[in-house]
């Protein structure tokens, strides 16, 4: 019965959009309406309202809708969403203030005179205005009239010309900031979060074991990871477009004719084209370079481009009137005034102490107030020529609820989609698709690409994303990132702005196109760039460095990077790392003789022990690394044997377990209906019948299993253990071999500082010599606090402590106080004579040894990567590997 109410949730939802009915209504009415049938049924011919659901019953799944409302709005975690406003409001302001118009007569005028100047000046202007407005429509619209006419009036040809204008309008779709991507992100967080509870069950039913390791947890993303992500494949676009019209051109001369410029190329023309581009990429800069430099996060980036399109919007606005420039040069004057601050005083208010911070705080002040002031100028200026602010306002307010109310109504679907089995069907049909990974992503593309013909790219991506994300993302055979699997939906939805009949670039461009254009001429012509578009997708997949490489790269080489002993880094870090330290082994046994002929006798046996354990662990490092690269051989070659054995036993153990969960469901119903077994007779007789057959099924499928497996899959255990040792003795040893060095380093390094401290111990024998009372405890607690700057000083403070609870205690104990702190000035005494000692006989070799090996053998214990190291570890980062014969 559940698929019976699945099919009606699918076919009201269907019916409702096919007929006209909205969006923001059709999704979560069709989820009430369909959960209160199935309750009512329920009620009526089982006796119980939650029978025809999977699992749970009506209150909880609508409950579950509500939880999902509040998730859109008041987690506080989930802030992702605000930038939405943020970058509609600025790409709404740039199209008011007619930028478009101004860089398409540029760059036509730049590039016209080549062959195809026209439709590649449309890609460049199409590229730059997603960067900056990212208006699907606004931008069709604005080509549409301006470039549109001027093709074809030089001849070229009706399907390249509205082609060229419609894929170049769909650009903002996938060039950040995109609103597509910023949507995708908050759905893959979520997902992200299902998928990583997933993974852990599976590793658990496994391997047994409670914990997953790290380095296979899910990689979620973020809008600026997504904004990352889909840029290099933004460009990927641009540069299969521009490469076709020239191709075309090349071709058909005649259809793509040069256009020449009928002014000079002189300096007032290079003016104007520099106030043409300028602006636009400088903002450009301001928001992406934000993002990727780390300074802002996506929010912030968002109010940075909301704030500078309205400052281009002033003097745009106000063009060609007295003072047009003065409200930028304004703001532009204060930033390079607050740049120029940052860089020169400390501006940290809490932290002024001298008069120049005072001054440097003073003056930032000043420049901030500028910058405020250029704002409210320029936000006045748009506010009083023809009313542009209070309509960017308005149309802003409409397509941010619009996006919200959406996401609001399919998070209600989601749920009622879940409720009915709809997640599960959807697994299992997947995972019963022969090709693993690859054909389930593959059929997930391809039904997204036809659902583009029909659907708007919104409910795409909060009713179809949800479902398959999470399926997609759990399997470790592939281990894709969520970034890639983002972008990936991201450059195929954009498709759906093509493809007839409900393309809505076709619209637009219909919409303002001649009327000796025809339709099928837009339609002819769009379907070359949708198939660059599926080509783009494929270069995608096949290369996912394109994706990946650059969020990686933000974030390891970031001032929050993550140490290098983050457990996710440790294969990308040896597989560069190791090489070296093998090629420069005889200098590092060199270094290591060069110490262990230094004499160290005047350190006491514990300290020389432990000079001599890391000398040792640092020897042995080289024999290790080989240790391990043997043991990874021999696990590579048992893999080769084993994968399709593994692969195909997890396989049927997978569908033996939806088998055991069918068995367990139907037997929980079966009982509930023998209550009254003579009504519901029918329905037994059915139910028996079911699980008789999934009995007989699961039979099968165990019978399926080769009797080798066991003892296979134990002697693969083996293997792959014995590697993870080796691979954890080289780690602990190269840990140890030079973790003791710094704190020995700063250990001898306070030998002076501790004899400085022997009278304040005096001080505190001779109070305990006169009798300290209870207020005296403080003046002990004061020297314990000097000695907190000492290092490997702890036994001093410990004994000075128990001097101090002994004397200044309810029952004071003189004499053991003043055994204590006797005790203390003998290891102060001790501790800082051989500390000065070691200082000039045994630390300058140690230290030349500690920086020989900081950036290899050290390397796990320092906190931050080199920027080389940092760089490598981003581009193995961004190839997926599989990790699925640890599951």
């Amino acid at each position: 019965m559940e698929l019976l109410f699945l099919g009606i949730l699918i076919l009201l939802m269907a019916g409702a959009l096919a007929s006209g009915f909205p969006v923001a209504f059709a999704l979560p009415g069709s989820a009430i309406l369909t959960i209160g049938l199935a309750a009512i049924c329920g009620s009526i011919f089982a006796g119980e309202s939650h029978a025809f659901f999977a699992h749970d019953g009506p209150l909880q799944w609508l409950s579950a809708g509500v939880t999902n409302f509040r998730g859109v709005y008041w987690e506080t975690e989930r802030d992702t969403l605000i930038a939405i406003p943020l970058f509609v409001f600025m790409g709404i302001m740039l199209q008011r203030s007619k930028i478009a118009e101004d860089l398409l007569v540029s760059m036509a005028q730049l590039f016209g005179p080549i062959r195809g100047g026209l439709g590649i000046s449309v890609v460049f202007v199409g590229a730059l205005l997603a960067a900056t407005t990212g208006i699907l429509g606004a931008t069709v619209v604005a080509m549409g009239l301006i470039s549109l006419p001027a093709m074809l009036r030089n001849n070229y040809s009706q399907s390249l010309a509205t082609g060229t204008i419609c894929a170049s309008g769909t650009l903002g779709q996938i060039i950040p900031p995109s609103i597509v991507l910023i949507i995708l992100a908050d759905q893959l967080a979520s997902a992200a979060d299902q998928a990583g509870a997933t993974r852990k069950a599976e590793f658990k039913e496994a391997t047994g074991s409670f914990t997953m390791p790290s380095e296979f947890d899910i990689v979620s993303t973020s809008a600026g990871d997504m904004f990352l992500g889909a840029f290099l494949p933004g460009l990927v676009l641009v540069g299969l477009y521009m490469l076709y019209i020239l191709v075309f051109a090349f071709l058909k001369p005649s259809s793509a004719p040069a256009v020449p410029y009928d002014g000079e190329y002189d300096r007032r023309f290079a003016l104007r084209v520099l106030l043409a581009l300028v602006p636009p990429l400088a903002l450009i800069f301001l928001v992406l370079g934000s993002i990727i430099a780390g300074i802002a996060t996506v929010n912030q980036a968002g109010a940075i481009g909301a704030a500078g399109a309205m400052v281009m919007a002033g003097y745009r606005l106000h063009e060609g009137k007295k003072g047009a420039f003065y409200p930028a040069l304004l703001c532009v004057a204060a930033l390079v005034a607050v740049f120029f601050l940052i860089s020169n005083f400390n501006l940290n208010i809490k932290s002024v102490n001298t008069q120049r911070d005072a001054i440097g705080v003073g003056l930032a002040l000043l420049a901030v107030a500028g910058l405020m002031g250029g704002l409210v100028w320029s936000g006045w200026r748009t506010f009083k020529t023809d009313n542009t602010l209070v309509g960017v306002m308005v149309e802003t307010a409409k397509t941010t609820s619009l996006v919200f109310i959406i996401l609001l109504g399919a998070a209600m679907l989601t749920a009622a989609f879940r409720a009915f089995g709809g997640e599960e069907i959807v697994k299992d049909f997947l995972g019963s698709l022969p090709g693993g990974f690859w054909a389930q992503f593959i059929v997930v593309m391809a039904v997204i690409f036809l659902l583009g013909f029909f659907l708007d790219f919104i409910e795409i991506a909060v009713v179809v994303v949800p479902i398959v994300a999470p399926i997609l993302l759990a399997d470790p055979t592939a281990n894709i990132t969520a970034v890639w699997l983002g972008v990936m939906i991201g450059v195929n939805i954009q498709t759906s702005f093509l493809t007839p009949p409900f393309g809505f670039a076709l619209f637009y461009l219909r919409g303002v196109a001649p009327s000796y254009v025809k339709t099928i001429e837009i339609y002819r012509g769009v379907v070359v760039f949708i198939i660059l578009q599926l080509i783009g997708l494929g270069i995608v997949g096949s290369f996912p460095a394109l994706v990946n490489y650059l969020p990686n790269r933000a974030s390891l080489t970031s001032e929050t990077a993550p140490p290098p002993l983050n457990p996710k880094l440790q294969i990308c870090i040896e597989e560069y790392l190791l090489p070296q330290i093998l090629e420069g082994e005889s200098a590092l046994l060199a270094e290591v003789e060069k110490v262990r002929s230094v004499d160290l006798s005047a350190l006491p046996k514990k300290v020389q022990g432990t000079v001599n354990k890391a000398l040792d662990n640092a020897a042995a490092t080289p024999d290790r690394i080989r240790a391990m690269a043997a043991a990874n051989e021999k696990q590579a070659a048992a893999e080769e044997a084993y994968k399709p054995l593994h692969y195909k036993v997890r396989l049927l153990q997978r569908d033996i377990r939806r088998l055991e969960v069918q068995i367990k469901t139907n037997s929980t119903i079966l009982n509930r209906l023998k209550r009254d077994a003579e009504t519901n007779a029918v329905a037994i007789a059915d139910l028996e019948e079911k699980l008789l057959t999934a009995e007989e099924e699961k039979a099968i499928l165990e019978s399926e299993i080769p009797e080798t497996w066991d003892a296979e899959h134990k002697a693969f255990v083996v293997v792959q253990k014995e590697a993870t040792k080796v691979v954890a003795q080289y780690r602990r040893g190269v840990d140890e071999a030079y973790k003791p060095l710094p704190e020995l380093i700063m250990t001898f390094q306070s030998g002076e500082a501790l004899a400085a401290l022997r009278g304040e111990v005096e001080k505190l024998r001779d109070l305990i010599a006169k009798g300290a009372t209870k207020e005296d405890s403080e003046t002990f607690k004061e020297v314990e606090r000097q000695f907190n700057d000492i290092a490997q000083s702890s036994n001093i403070r410990t004994a000075i402590s128990k001097a101090r609870r002994d004397a200044t205690g309810k029952k004071p104990k003189p004499e053991k106080a003043m055994a204590n702190i006797e005790k203390a000035l003998k290891l102060v005494e001790d501790e800082s004579t051989w500390r000065i000692a070691a200082t000039t006989s045994v630390m300058p070799a140690l230290q030349a040894y500690e920086a020989a090996i900081k950036d290899t053998i050290g390397l796990r214990q320092q906190q931050r990567m080199p920027h080389d190291l940092a760089v490598h570890v981003a581009g193995c980062k961004s190839e997926h590997r599989d990790i699925s014969l640890y599951f």
